[in-house]
């Protein structure tokens, strides 16, 4: 029996994660979380087979929360569950030490393809991100994909309308410090405004969809 916990901030979905999963006689949820916190408390008690991870939390992103999560349980294996379908968060995923990652809109049976293949040791991408990565291979020289991991978060938060002080408080880093890496990601990208942030961010579908979080 493979045991698996939940991170997702929504129940409604967690639910249906849950009975999708447990519908396989071999894979077992052991616990559900709805913030980081709670995340990281349930992989140090239960030592999971595998986390199955959405993105974005209520008490930071999850990007940080993988590498937090390995260093807790290293055996643990991770995917990423998300909405977010951009390769920047892809590919900060899994240099962060995530093992696969699946897109909210695929077939449910992806999600179990995706937990099946992890935990037998293989990197996993749902299949709209195989297709995306063959389609446009030249992504990789997206200007984008030239930030530390930490401009990629100020990033994508000074693209979302964050400011500077709100950036600080959920990243946990000085004031000055955003002030530092928003220059250095500016110069990378040629953005001169917070508005050209929002423009590349979005037009790369990178912002969260209004209708909800993922």
């Amino acid at each position: 029996m493979y045991s698996i916990v939940l991170v997702d901030d929504h129940a409604i979905v967690r639910e249906g994660f849950k009975r999708l999963i447990e519908m396989e006689p071999d894979l077992e949820v052991v616990a559900e979380c709805r913030s980081a916190d709670d995340a990281v408390e349930a992989v140090s008690q239960r030592r999971p087979d595998l986390v199955a991870l959405d993105l974005s939390l209520p008490d930071g992103s999850g990007l940080p929360l993988i590498e937090h999560l390995r260093s807790v349980a290293d055996q643990t294996r991770i995917v990423v569950l998300s909405m977010h379908d951009g390769e920047p968060y892809v590919s900060e995923a899994l240099r962060r030490g995530a093992s696969g990652y699946v897109t909210k809109g695929v077939a449910p049976e992806e999600l179990v393809a995706g937990l099946r293949a992890v935990m037998q040791g293989e990197c996993f991408l749902s299949s709209d991100l195989r297709q995306r990565r063959a389609e446009r291979p030249s992504e990789a020289l997206d200007p984008i994909n030239r930030l530390t991991s930490r401009e990629r978060e100020v990033f994508l938060l000074l693209a979302e309308g964050r400011a500077p002080k709100q950036v600080a408080a959920e990243l946990g880093i000085g004031q000055k410090t955003v002030y530092i890496h928003r220059a250095s990601l500016m110069g990378k990208l040629g953005a001169g405004s917070e508005l050209d942030l929002y423009r590349m961010a979005s037009e790369r579908g990178l912002l969260p969809r209004r209708e909800g979080k993922g």
